[in-house]
C-alpha cells in the first residue's frame, strides 16, 4: 500500500468500500426485507457493484498489482450472480409444438404521452401481432385502449378504483380457469390462469409485484435519499415480500405445472426473486444473451421475468429492443414433452 501511487492508493480504498458494499448486497438474495428492509435496497445496486468489481479488476491486472485479488474474491463469493447479470450464449432451439409465451409491461399503451409520438398503442399491438405469442401476459393494461388482440380467449381484471388500469392474460388455447389474487393496499396484482394445450394443462401467473416508485431518470435520484424516501422504499419492499408469500401460498394448491411471468419491480438478485424461482428456471439463464435488460434504463436492469418448472424446457428466450414503454418486452419458447 506504502508503494502505490496517490491514485492508485484512492482506488483502493474505493476498491475496498465497493468490495465491501458488494458483500452487503449479495445478502439481499437471502434476507426477507421483513427481516432488514436495508439490505433489500442495497441489493438494487448489485448489477451496477458488479461491473465495478470487474472494471477494478482489469484495472489492477493491467498494472500488475496483485490488489486484483480483492475484487476477484468477490465475484468468487458472488459467482451465482455473474449468470444472472450476463448470459453469454442464445439457446436456439426451434419445435413446431413449442409454446411462445411473452410478458410485456405496455404501462397502460402510453395513454398519458410518456413517449411523444404518435400511434404508441397501434404500434405495441403490431408488434405483439407479428411475434404471435400463444400466451400472452400484460401489465399495467389499459382496456379501454381501441385496439384489439386475435386471441380466443382472454382473463383481465381492472382496478376497482380505475377502471383503465389493469392486467391481462391472453391465450390462443382454452382458458379453463382464471381469478385474481387481489394484493390488498396496493394498485398492483397477480392474475393467473389454467390453460389447456393437446394433453398438457398448465397454470400462468402474471405477476406484477409493488412497484418500488422510484424514477431512475429523475435528476433527485442521486442525491441524498430523504426520510420519506426511505420509508416508502421500505413500505414497498415489505409489501413485495408478502405479495410473494401470498403467490407461493397460492401455487401450492395447484396440481397443474406452472409458469411465473411478470414486472416483478426488483432485480435478479433480491429476496422476492429467489422465493418465486425456487424450483424453477430462469427462461434468460437458460435461453438467453446478453444482460437480458427489460427497463428502459442506460444500466441494464432486469425486472421482467419468465420463470418455468423444472420439468418445462425453455428452448428460446428473447428480449426485444422495442421503446413503446418504459418496459421491453420478453417471450421465451417452452415445450412440454420431457422425452
Amino acid at each position: 500500500m506504502k508503494k502505490l501511487p496517490i491514485i492508485d492508493k484512492f482506488l483502493f480504498v474505493a476498491n475496498s468500500i465497493v468490495a465491501a458494499i458488494s458483500l452487503v448486497a449479495f445478502l439481499s438474495y437471502f434476507i426477507s426485507p421483513n427481516t432488514i428492509a436495508l439490505v433489500s435496497f442495497i441489493g438494487l445496486s448489485l448489477p451496477f457493484l458488479l461491473l465495478l468489481n470487474i472494471l477494478f479488476i482489469v484495472y489492477w491486472i493491467l498494472r500488475f498489482k496483485k490488489q486484483f485479488l480483492i475484487s476477484t474474491v468477490v465475484l468468487i463469493i458472488g459467482i451465482q450472480y455473474v449468470t444472472k447479470l450476463y448470459s453469454f450464449s442464445e439457446k436456439q432451439v426451434i419445435l413446431s409444438d413449442d409454446l411462445k409465451i411473452m410478458n410485456y409491461n405496455v404501462r397502460m399503451f402510453n395513454l398519458y404521452s410518456w413517449i411523444t409520438e404518435d400511434g404508441v398503442d397501434q404500434k405495441i399491438y403490431d408488434f405483439i401481432n407479428e411475434q404471435q405469442p400463444d400466451v400472452l401476459c400484460l401489465q399495467e393494461f389499459n382496456p379501454k385502449a381501441k385496439i384489439g388482440f386475435n386471441f380466443p380467449y382472454k382473463y383481465i381484471k381492472t382496478s376497482e378504483k380505475n377502471g383503465q388500469f389493469g392486467h391481462a392474460i391472453f391465450s390462443k388455447y382454452k382458458i379453463i380457469n382464471s381469478e385474481s389474487l387481489n394484493f390488498s393496499n396496493s394498485g398492483n396484482n397477480t392474475l393467473f390462469a389454467d390453460i389447456v394445450k393437446d394433453k398438457d394443462t398448465f397454470r400462468v401467473y402474471n405477476v406484477h409485484l409493488e412497484s418500488l416508485k422510484i424514477n431512475p431518470k429523475n435528476e433527485h435520484f442521486n442525491q441524498e435519499i430523504s426520510e420519506k424516501l426511505r420509508i416508502r422504499l421500505e413500505n414497498s419492499f415489505k409489501k413485495q415480500a408478502n405479495q410473494v408469500e401470498l403467490i407461493i401460498q397460492h401455487q401450492k394448491k395447484s396440481k397443474f405445472k406452472s409458469i411465473i411471468c411478470g414486472d416483478f419491480n426488483n432485480t435478479a438478485f433480491s429476496f422476492v426473486y429467489k422465493q418465486l424461482k425456487r424450483d424453477k428456471n430462469d427462461a434468460f439463464e437458460i435461453a438467453g444473451k446478453g444482460f437480458g435488460k427489460t427497463y428502459d434504463f442506460e444500466f441494464p436492469l432486469r425486472i421482467d421475468f419468465i420463470l418455468t418448472d423444472k420439468d418445462i424446457t425453455v428452448n428460446n428466450f428473447k428480449t426485444f429492443n422495442v421503446k413503446y414503454s418504459d418496459h421491453y418486452p420478453i417471450m421465451a419458447r417452452i415445450n412440454f414433452n420431457t422425452n
